[in-house]
Protein backbone atom coordinates (compact mmCIF):
# COMPACT_ATOMS: atom_id res chain seq x y z
CA UNK A 1 0.00 0.00 0.00
CA UNK A 2 1.43 3.66 -0.87
CA UNK A 3 2.65 6.01 2.01
CA UNK A 4 0.38 8.96 2.89
CA UNK A 5 3.22 10.84 1.61
CA UNK A 6 3.17 9.35 -1.63
CA UNK A 7 -0.50 9.93 -2.23
CA UNK A 8 -0.88 13.55 -1.40
CA UNK A 9 2.36 13.71 -3.62
CA UNK A 10 0.35 11.55 -6.61
CA UNK A 11 -2.46 14.03 -5.97
CA UNK A 12 -0.44 16.86 -6.49
CA UNK A 13 0.70 15.68 -9.55
CA UNK A 14 -2.91 14.74 -10.89
CA UNK A 15 -4.33 18.36 -10.32
CA UNK A 16 -7.40 18.34 -13.05
CA UNK A 17 -6.06 21.92 -14.13
CA UNK A 18 -2.52 21.04 -14.78
CA UNK A 19 -2.75 17.39 -16.12
CA UNK A 20 -3.49 15.75 -19.77
CA UNK A 21 -4.32 11.95 -19.74
CA UNK A 22 -2.90 11.24 -23.20
CA UNK A 23 -3.82 7.73 -25.08
CA UNK A 24 -0.99 6.31 -27.89
CA UNK A 25 -2.48 4.87 -30.49
CA UNK A 26 -5.81 3.60 -29.25
CA UNK A 27 -7.28 2.88 -32.83
CA UNK A 28 -8.72 -0.04 -34.66
CA UNK A 29 -6.04 -0.73 -36.67
CA UNK A 30 -4.00 -1.38 -33.76
CA UNK A 31 -5.80 -2.31 -30.73
CA UNK A 32 -9.19 -3.43 -32.69
CA UNK A 33 -10.75 -6.73 -33.45
CA UNK A 34 -8.86 -6.08 -37.10
CA UNK A 35 -5.56 -5.31 -36.12
CA UNK A 36 -2.55 -4.83 -38.25
CA UNK A 37 -0.67 -6.49 -35.07
CA UNK A 38 -2.97 -9.09 -33.17
CA UNK A 39 -0.19 -10.25 -30.92
CA UNK A 40 -0.61 -6.73 -29.76
CA UNK A 41 -4.24 -5.91 -29.98
CA UNK A 42 -4.66 -9.14 -27.99
CA UNK A 43 -2.39 -7.69 -24.92
CA UNK A 44 -3.92 -5.04 -24.47
CA UNK A 45 -7.37 -6.32 -24.45
CA UNK A 46 -6.42 -9.63 -22.42
CA UNK A 47 -4.30 -7.64 -19.68
CA UNK A 48 -6.99 -5.48 -19.32
CA UNK A 49 -4.70 -2.46 -20.26
CA UNK A 50 -7.79 -0.97 -22.86
CA UNK A 51 -10.76 -1.62 -20.71
CA UNK A 52 -8.43 0.80 -17.71
CA UNK A 53 -7.88 3.12 -20.14
CA UNK A 54 -11.41 3.66 -21.04
CA UNK A 55 -11.97 3.69 -17.07
CA UNK A 56 -9.66 7.00 -17.41
CA UNK A 57 -10.22 8.17 -19.97
CA UNK A 58 -14.20 8.25 -18.16
CA UNK A 59 -13.10 9.77 -15.06
CA UNK A 60 -11.29 12.61 -16.97
CA UNK A 61 -13.84 14.06 -18.85
CA UNK A 62 -15.90 13.65 -15.17
CA UNK A 63 -13.35 15.70 -13.51
CA UNK A 64 -12.20 18.02 -16.12
CA UNK A 65 -8.94 16.40 -17.21
CA UNK A 66 -8.01 17.47 -20.99
CA UNK A 67 -7.47 13.62 -22.68
CA UNK A 68 -5.68 13.65 -25.93
CA UNK A 69 -5.45 11.17 -28.10
CA UNK A 70 -2.56 10.12 -30.45
CA UNK A 71 -3.21 8.47 -33.74
CA UNK A 72 -0.34 6.88 -35.94
CA UNK A 73 -1.28 7.28 -39.39
CA UNK A 74 -0.09 7.57 -43.00
CA UNK A 75 -1.22 8.23 -46.59
CA UNK A 76 -2.04 6.11 -49.29
CA UNK A 77 0.60 6.87 -51.20
CA UNK A 78 3.25 6.54 -48.69
CA UNK A 79 4.45 10.17 -48.61
CA UNK A 80 6.36 11.35 -45.78
CA UNK A 81 6.41 8.63 -44.22
CA UNK A 82 9.49 7.03 -42.76
CA UNK A 83 11.59 3.81 -44.14
CA UNK A 84 14.66 4.13 -42.21
CA UNK A 85 14.15 1.50 -39.84
CA UNK A 86 12.97 -2.09 -40.11
CA UNK A 87 10.13 -1.43 -38.19
CA UNK A 88 8.59 0.74 -41.18
CA UNK A 89 9.45 -1.64 -43.74
CA UNK A 90 7.43 -4.17 -42.19
CA UNK A 91 4.59 -1.98 -41.39
CA UNK A 92 4.13 -1.12 -44.94
CA UNK A 93 3.85 -4.91 -45.78
CA UNK A 94 1.15 -5.39 -42.95
CA UNK A 95 -2.49 -6.23 -44.51
CA UNK A 96 -4.14 -3.55 -42.28
CA UNK A 97 -2.84 -0.32 -43.13
CA UNK A 98 -3.76 2.72 -41.18
CA UNK A 99 -4.51 4.81 -43.64
CA UNK A 100 -5.78 8.29 -43.15
CA UNK A 101 -9.39 8.80 -43.23
CA UNK A 102 -10.25 4.87 -42.85
CA UNK A 103 -11.65 2.83 -39.71
CA UNK A 104 -8.18 1.97 -39.02
CA UNK A 105 -7.15 4.98 -37.21
CA UNK A 106 -10.29 6.09 -35.21
CA UNK A 107 -10.06 5.54 -31.97
CA UNK A 108 -11.30 1.91 -30.59
CA UNK A 109 -14.02 1.10 -28.13
CA UNK A 110 -14.48 0.76 -25.15
CA UNK A 111 -12.60 4.47 -25.03
CA UNK A 112 -14.90 7.31 -25.75
CA UNK A 113 -14.16 10.25 -27.66
CA UNK A 114 -15.60 13.52 -26.17
CA UNK A 115 -16.16 16.88 -27.88
CA UNK A 116 -14.07 18.21 -26.07
CA UNK A 117 -10.98 15.57 -26.61
CA UNK A 118 -8.48 16.37 -29.12
CA UNK A 119 -6.76 13.99 -31.50
CA UNK A 120 -3.14 14.68 -33.16
CA UNK A 121 -2.28 12.45 -35.76
CA UNK A 122 1.19 11.94 -36.85
CA UNK A 123 2.50 10.63 -40.54
CA UNK A 124 5.97 9.71 -39.21
CA UNK A 125 8.40 8.62 -36.82
CA UNK A 126 8.07 6.88 -33.87
CA UNK A 127 6.74 9.40 -30.99
CA UNK A 128 3.61 11.09 -30.08
CA UNK A 129 5.52 14.37 -29.34
CA UNK A 130 8.51 14.78 -31.23
CA UNK A 131 7.84 16.86 -34.70
CA UNK A 132 4.13 16.49 -33.55
CA UNK A 133 1.65 19.46 -32.45
CA UNK A 134 1.37 18.13 -29.04
CA UNK A 135 4.15 20.10 -27.15
CA UNK A 136 2.55 23.06 -28.47
CA UNK A 137 -1.08 21.78 -27.45
CA UNK A 138 0.52 21.04 -23.81
CA UNK A 139 2.11 24.09 -22.83
CA UNK A 140 -1.27 26.17 -24.22
CA UNK A 141 -3.39 24.14 -22.27
CA UNK A 142 -1.31 25.03 -19.24
CA UNK A 143 0.02 20.94 -18.66
CA UNK A 144 2.71 20.24 -15.95
CA UNK A 145 2.16 16.45 -15.60
CA UNK A 146 1.25 14.49 -18.78
CA UNK A 147 -0.24 10.68 -18.20
CA UNK A 148 0.80 8.65 -20.67
CA UNK A 149 -0.89 5.11 -21.78
CA UNK A 150 -1.35 2.75 -25.10
CA UNK A 151 0.57 0.97 -26.75
CA UNK A 152 2.96 0.20 -27.24
CA UNK A 153 5.67 -0.75 -24.32
CA UNK A 154 8.20 -1.85 -26.56
CA UNK A 155 8.21 1.64 -28.79
CA UNK A 156 5.75 4.48 -28.80
CA UNK A 157 5.17 4.41 -25.01
CA UNK A 158 8.90 5.12 -24.06
CA UNK A 159 9.05 6.91 -26.50
CA UNK A 160 6.33 9.33 -25.19
CA UNK A 161 7.79 9.42 -21.55
CA UNK A 162 11.40 9.98 -22.56
CA UNK A 163 9.79 12.99 -25.10
CA UNK A 164 7.54 14.11 -21.96
CA UNK A 165 10.32 14.40 -19.63
CA UNK A 166 13.03 15.88 -21.95
CA UNK A 167 10.51 18.70 -22.66
CA UNK A 168 10.14 19.48 -19.14
CA UNK A 169 6.90 17.30 -18.43
CA UNK A 170 6.22 14.96 -15.42
CA UNK A 171 5.41 11.70 -16.48
CA UNK A 172 2.89 9.48 -14.81
CA UNK A 173 2.40 5.89 -15.90
CA UNK A 174 -0.38 3.35 -15.25
CA UNK A 175 1.41 0.53 -15.18
CA UNK A 176 -1.87 -1.53 -16.02
CA UNK A 177 -3.13 1.19 -18.83
CA UNK A 178 -0.09 0.21 -21.27
CA UNK A 179 0.70 -3.05 -22.97
CA UNK A 180 3.62 -4.88 -25.37
CA UNK A 181 4.74 -7.59 -26.65
CA UNK A 182 5.36 -10.47 -25.50
CA UNK A 183 3.36 -9.72 -22.72
CA UNK A 184 6.02 -10.41 -19.89
CA UNK A 185 7.90 -7.51 -21.79
CA UNK A 186 5.71 -4.79 -20.42
CA UNK A 187 6.69 -5.33 -16.77
CA UNK A 188 10.57 -5.39 -17.05
CA UNK A 189 10.12 -2.27 -19.43
CA UNK A 190 8.19 -0.33 -16.73
CA UNK A 191 10.43 -2.11 -13.66
CA UNK A 192 14.12 -1.38 -15.46
CA UNK A 193 13.64 1.74 -17.37
CA UNK A 194 9.87 3.98 -17.25
CA UNK A 195 9.87 3.53 -13.43
CA UNK A 196 13.53 5.61 -13.64
CA UNK A 197 12.19 8.55 -14.75
CA UNK A 198 8.65 8.36 -14.83
CA UNK A 199 5.76 8.48 -11.63
CA UNK A 200 4.72 4.64 -12.02
CA UNK A 201 1.18 3.58 -10.46
CA UNK A 202 -2.28 2.19 -11.22
CA UNK A 203 -5.45 3.07 -12.82
CA UNK A 204 -7.04 2.69 -9.49
CA UNK A 205 -4.98 5.32 -7.94
CA UNK A 206 -5.70 7.54 -10.49
CA UNK A 207 -9.18 7.28 -10.13
CA UNK A 208 -8.68 7.55 -6.83
CA UNK A 209 -6.95 11.13 -7.49
CA UNK A 210 -10.17 11.90 -9.96
CA UNK A 211 -12.64 11.57 -7.86
CA UNK A 212 -14.28 14.80 -7.15
CA UNK A 213 -15.77 16.58 -10.27
CA UNK A 214 -14.33 19.58 -11.76
CA UNK A 215 -14.52 21.27 -14.39
CA UNK A 216 -11.85 23.17 -16.74
CA UNK A 217 -12.06 26.68 -17.98
CA UNK A 218 -12.59 27.06 -21.57
CA UNK A 219 -9.91 28.57 -23.44
CA UNK A 220 -11.97 31.48 -24.31
CA UNK A 221 -12.24 32.26 -20.70
CA UNK A 222 -9.47 35.60 -20.45
CA UNK A 223 -8.30 35.55 -17.62
CA UNK A 224 -9.02 38.59 -14.63
CA UNK A 225 -6.54 41.47 -15.18
CA UNK A 226 -4.15 42.69 -12.83
CA UNK A 227 -4.44 46.01 -11.72
CA UNK A 228 -1.76 48.41 -13.24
Amino acid sequence: MASRESQERLAALLAPDTTVLLTVECQQGVVGPDSALPELAAAARSSGALDNIARLVAAAHESGVQVMHAVAESRPDGRGANRNARLFRAAARLPVQQHTGTTAVRVAAPIQVADEDLVVRRLHGLSPLAGTDVDALLRNLGCRTLVVTGVSANVAIPNAVFDAVNLGYTAVVPADAIAGVPAEYTPAMIRNTLALVATVTTTDDILGRWKEPRRRAGPDVAPTPTPA
